[in-house]
């Protein structure tokens, strides 16, 4: 309790502290040129911090109204962020939150850990992982494999739209709204980020730096597996994580080289650098053409690196914004 008590004083302290705009690099930060990229940016962009906290902002979504929704399994909870940078809980006890999203109808659902991340507390992984429902109502939408096994610690998941979604951990999954799950492929590597193209008619799932896509029948079933794009510029190897589409159906990945732009042939229109290490993100405003992005590590008010006070796994995140041309779909 005391080491949770610690890190929501802290996190109070950094959210209340934050510039307009980045004058100078913090630390842990690197110079990040937002390139001009067509149809996306203009080159004269820059990259605008918003909000930073020593607790995770992960698994970005967007508001019917255009509001920034995040996952933050620490304080198991859903938060929306305002423009000016203020944030509050929008959905409580979510447990071990991991990933929202909002389908086009509106409804929201979100990734439950039964198993948190050690970053703040080890729970007992007592309780099943789960793909819930948070609105219009909440329920259980699929906690357990056909055979009754657990589905383990959930990664990411996006909405399909017929009350189910498709999620992630380790391999690629999808959840029909009466909780059948099954599995739809396993990775070479370890599956991530996962979304549909806009017109629901494609599926990208990340596998490390490679980008697979499937094609979704009027039945939701999944065909056609193939390679989409490659992240040529990675060179850590962690691999793609975040995944967003505009309504031009440009793909954008998160990247250790920063965002990755590709045409919906697959061709790579760009990378747009990025302050910290991005792993998430979406296209949010009333006009959706704000592009936000979740990276790794954050720095203190007196400006010093963050670091956990216990000795727990550094889960700080910043959040930056650009404006760009393109335009989300949800």
């Amino acid at each position: 309790m005391k080491s949770l008590l610690t890190l929501l004083a802290a996190a109070s302290a950094l959210a209340l502290t934050l510039p307009a705009a980045a004058q100078s690099l913090e630390p842990g930060e690197v110079a990040s040129d937002v390139p001009a990229i067509t149809g996306v940016t203009t080159g004269e962009a820059e990259w605008e911090k918003v909000w930073s906290g020593p607790m995770a902002a992960d698994g970005m979504s967007v508001t019917p109204d255009g509001l920034l929704l995040f996952a933050q399994e620490q304080s198991n909870a859903i938060w929306k962020l305002w423009p000016d940078g203020r944030s509050f809980v929008e959905v409580p006890y979510v447990l071990g939150a991991g990933a929202v999203s909002v389908a086009a109808d509106g409804s929201m659902l979100a990734v439950e850990r039964g198993c948190s991340d050690p970053g703040l507390m080890q729970l007992t992984c007592e309780r099943r992982s789960a793909v819930v429902q948070l609105s219009p109502e909440r329920k259980v939408i699929a906690d357990a494999f056909a055979d009754g096994s657990t589905l383990g610690r959930l990664n990411d998941l996006y909405a399909d739209g017929r009350g189910g979604a498709w999620f992630t951990q380790g391999a690629l999954y999808h959840t029909t709204a009466d909780g059948t799950v099954t599995t739809v492929a396993t990775m070479e590597r370890f599956s991530n980020g996962v979304v549909t193209s806009p017109d629901g008619r494609v599926l990208y799932v990340t596998d490390g730096t490679t980008i697979r896509a499937y094609d979704i029948a009027t039945d939701g079933s999944p065909s056609n597996a193939r390679v989409f794009a490659r992240l040529a510029r990675d060179t850590q190897g962690f691999g793609g994580d975040g995944m967003e589409v505009d309504a031009a159906g440009r793909l954008y990945v998160t990247g250790d080289a920063g965002v990755y732009i590709f045409a919906p042939d697959g061709t790579e229109l760009g990378v747009i650098p990025t302050p910290r290490r991005s792993i998430t993100l979406a296209l949010a405003g009333p006009q959706r053409n704000v592009l936000y992005i979740g990276t790794m590590g954050a720095a203190t008010p007196a400006g010093d690196l963050w670091a956990p006070p216990h000795g727990e796994r550094n889960i700080a995140m910043t959040i930056y914004r650009i404006p760009v041309l393109s335009r989300g779909v949800r």
